[in-house]
Order: C-alpha cells, then structure tokens, then sequence
C-alpha cells in the first residue's frame, strides 16, 4: 500500500501543480474552446473574477503539499472536491474527456484509503465540544 499511496500522491500532486500553473502562464498550448452548456458553465465561472484564480491556487499549494509529503492528508481532502467535480465535468459536459477525470479521482480515492486512519476525527457521528 506504501508504494500505491506513493505513487498516486506524486500523480495526483503533480498533475494539480502543472494545471494550476498553467492558467497564470500558459504553456499548454491546446485548449478547447467550448460552447453551449459546457462554455457557459465556464464563462460563468471566469465571469466571477476570483474563482479561477482560487481554485487554481488551492491546486498548485495541494500539488506542491502531496509533492513534498507536508500535510498531504489535508491536501488530499481539500483536492477531492475538485477531483470530483472534474470528472463529473468531463463525463457529463465534456464526455470524450471522461479519461482525466478518472486520472484524477482514482489516485485521490486511494490516498483517501492509504490515508483512512488520519481521518477517523472526522467521520464523528455527534461531536462533542
């Protein structure tokens, strides 16, 4: 399981570091244009202003903390909403890119696995303050 949580923290950390910079200094010269629902999705997205911006700068600091192994369980729980949304984008929006969703969701759900024991505080049924 060692090499499993090893593996998917480094893919998942450093596909959310390349993505993440990317938006602020493209060097990934495809990039689809989108229309319909899927582009108007993304221009409200955009249109927001800060949105964009934050979320790629969650990606690129949980990218860079799975990369380096500092708080990567944290990183990981923060990251998995985003993982999820991507695949629910590419596979309900986008269906031909169903690929990078399940690229991104696989290694998150196995360090959620690998990394089950530091999470048990937070599946509390009644917290007790």
């Amino acid at each position: 399981m060692k090499i499993t949580v090893l593996i998917s923290r480094i893919l998942l950390g450093f596909i959310y570091l390349v993505f993440g910079l990317d938006y602020f200094f493209r060097f990934i010269p495809y990039q689809p244009l989108h229309t319909g629902a899927t582009g108007a999705f993304i221009a409200g997205l955009k249109g927001i202003g800060y949105f964009y911006p934050m979320i790629k700068t969650i990606q690129i600091v949980g990218g860079i903390s799975l990369m380096i192994n500092r708080y990567a369980p944290f990183s990981a729980v923060v990251l998995f909403p985003i993982s999820l949304n991507v695949l629910l984008f590419h596979t309900i929006l986008v269906p031909s890119g169903w690929l990078m969703g399940v690229t991104l969701i696989v290694p998150n759900l196995l360090l959620g696995y690998g990394y089950r024991k530091y999470y048990s505080g937070m599946f509390t049924a009644k917290a007790v303050v």
